[in-house]
């Protein structure tokens, strides 16, 4: 018999409550052209049928692990408790509500082997409702053209800094070596706990490679029940700000920036609007104040927030 090849790179997918979505994620990992992979489930206490479908996986295949979490402790806990148990030279995340794409993990763990680079970077699209039950992938967005596109290897915040931009967990394949070297850890009890992160991973790399290649369809619930689909609530609001800040605030220490300029001016462009739009019409006065006071912050950087924005939230 022909031994199993030993996986080269670790997938986490956490999960809780996401049983409608669940078995598509993993489906897509078994469809992998690279088959040496493993994957750490974690059922972070679901209440619904996940913990069943990850069992059925791990039952079916040797390659998916399952892990469960006796109560709930959130994404960033979750994606920890399986970064304690990795082996493999590489690691990367999918969200148990996504699907990844067929050839994502032999683009990025294959860009990683010949440039020697820590981090690997793919593009990714938005998975819409499409009206009949049904999920339609959207098209790559300009700023997530901007940090993959074209392609560069053994790049640098420096040479690159558009590729902060790119500040989700999901769309990456990184060495272990960096995480424990670094002593990266996701923030526990946060929203947006991924975007720290992200800015830490490229400041400590030694490398960076970029791939315009979509890796991963990341699904906008037509439910609304993702704690990204309510940024009307002040809770997710705080977290949301915080986490943009401590983002920028780990490229102002590392000394990046360009990149630190390049993502306060995306916030400015894409992450902004929308607030502002919640803002102007939103029954609790501390939404606005906590907005109005980001902004402050961003323009006493040289932010310029344009002539909508401005009369809105600056007073």
């Amino acid at each position: 018999m022909t031994p199993t090849p030993a996986p080269v790179v670790t997938i986490i997918v956490p999960g809780y409550d996401v049983g409608p979505w669940a078995a598509e994620a993993l489906s897509s990992l078994e469809a992998q052209t690279l088959p040496t992979w493993r994957a750490l489930l974690v059922d972070d206490a679901s209440t619904d049928d996940t913990g069943r479908i990850f069992a059925d996986a791990a039952a079916r295949d040797e390659r998916f692990r399952l892990m469960r979490h006796d109560a709930r402790r959130g994404l960033g806990a979750a994606r920890n408790t399986a970064l304690d148990l990795v082996d493999t030279p590489f690691v990367g995340f999918l969200d148990a509500d996504d699907r990844m794409r067929p050839r994502a993990l032999e683009r990025l763990v294959d860009s990683l082997d010949a440039s020697g680079s820590d981090v690997a970077v793919g593009a990714y699209v938005r998975l819409r409702p499409d009206g009949a039950g049904g999920y339609t992938p959207g098209t790559v967005q300009p700023w997530v053209r901007s940090a993959t596109d074209p392609v560069r290897t053994g790049t640098s915040l420096r040479e690159h800094p558009q590729v902060a931009g790119n500040i989700v967990a999901w769309s990456k394949v990184s060495r272990i070596d960096l995480w424990r070297r670094a002593g990266l850890r996701f923030p526990v009890g946060k929203a947006y706990e991924d975007q720290v992160v992200a800015q830490l991973l490229y400041a400590h790399a030694r490398g960076i490679d970029v791939v315009p290649d979509v890796v991963v369809e990341w699904r906008e619930r037509a439910d609304g029940s993702s704690i990204t689909q309510h940024r009307e609530r002040l809770d997710v609001l705080n977290d949301y700000l915080e986490a943009l800040e401590a983002g920028i605030g780990v490229l102002d220490a590392s000394g990046h920036t360009a990149a630190a300029r390049a993502r306060v001016d995306l916030i400015l462009a894409m992450d902004l609007p929308p607030l502002v739009t919640i803002a102007r019409t939103h029954p609790d006065t501390r939404y606005r104040r906590a907005l109005g006071a980001f902004v402050r912050r961003l323009a006493d950087r040289g932010g310029a927030p344009d002539g909508d924005v401005a009369p809105a939230l600056l007073w």
